[in-house]
């Protein structure tokens, strides 16, 4: 009877998997709906759509590099020049700098992102229907976790198969078809995910997400520094140039 336990744990998995992806699915359905019809993005809503709360402190910690503001050395410290914000989110990185005007980035990183500022910032896209609340998840994550669960299923599958059979149970192949239900219940979200809500994006609603393949597709029109901040803000730090900037974050990233 242990393939009953594990045919259990199997449909558990699956139905704990697939619930979280509708829900996720459903948040950025009601996203969509509140979208109050903005064109345009800020380089901070960028980022955070593109990557959430770390890539905004990415982002804010690149811009005051670029303008000599902060000195990001290859070994991972960030050192203050200038301690003048120039807005919110500047000024939770300078804080998370802290008073001495050095702090090693990884910590800095970790607590600009949590900063109120950043939250506001989630907040009020939330609001725009440009992002998804946090709480419900993102379909990103509920496609990985039902993912996972159709590997688990398929594992878990292959040792009940394989178990020796009792007197009068049930043969492999018909151990095998009760598996199946469960797997074929995890590659329809799947499929239907990949139908109704592909790309899948990390914070950004639908409405979130088509401004930001707008903005991606602008690029050419901007200056050459915007062009590179707002690259920054769709992909990350490994769209930084500067071989310096770039060592800084490698190092951060050895650390972490």
């Amino acid at each position: 009877m242990l393939w009953v336990f594990l045919l259990l744990a199997a449909g558990v998995l699956v139905g704990v998997a697939c619930f979280r992806l509708c829900r996720a699915a459903v948040a950025s359905a009601a996203a969509e709906r509140r979208d109050t019809g903005r064109n345009s993005l800020t380089l901070y809503e960028t980022a955070f759509l593109a990557g959430g709360p770390v890539r905004v402190a990415d982002l804010t910690l690149v811009a005051m590099a670029r303008d000599r503001r902060l000195l990001l050395a290859r070994t991972g410290w960030a050192t203050v020049v200038d301690p003048r914000g120039r807005d919110e989110v500047e000024d939770a990185v300078l804080a998370a700098i802290g008073p001495g005007g050095a702090r090693r980035m990884a910590p800095v990183r970790t607590a600009a992102a949590a900063a109120e500022a950043v939250r506001s910032l989630a907040d009020r896209l939330v609001a725009a229907g440009l992002a998804v609340p946090e709480r419900a998840g993102t379909v990103a994550d509920g496609v990985r976790g039902v993912r996972s669960a159709a590997v688990a299923v398929a594992g878990l599958g292959a040792v009940a198969v394989v178990l020796p059979g009792e007197e009068g149970g049930p043969t492999a192949a018909l151990t095998a078809a009760w598996f199946a239900a469960p797997l074929a219940l995890a590659l329809g979200c799947l499929l239907i995910a990949r139908m109704e809500a592909h790309p899948y994006t990390r914070r950004a609603s639908p409405a979130g997400h088509r401004l930001m393949v707008s903005l991606g597709r602008r690029l050419d029109e901007q200056d050459e520094a915007t062009r590179h901040l707002a690259a920054v803000a769709l992909h990350g730090v490994r769209a930084v140039r500067d071989p310096g900037l770039r060592a800084a974050f490698a190092a951060v990233a050895d650390e972490e």
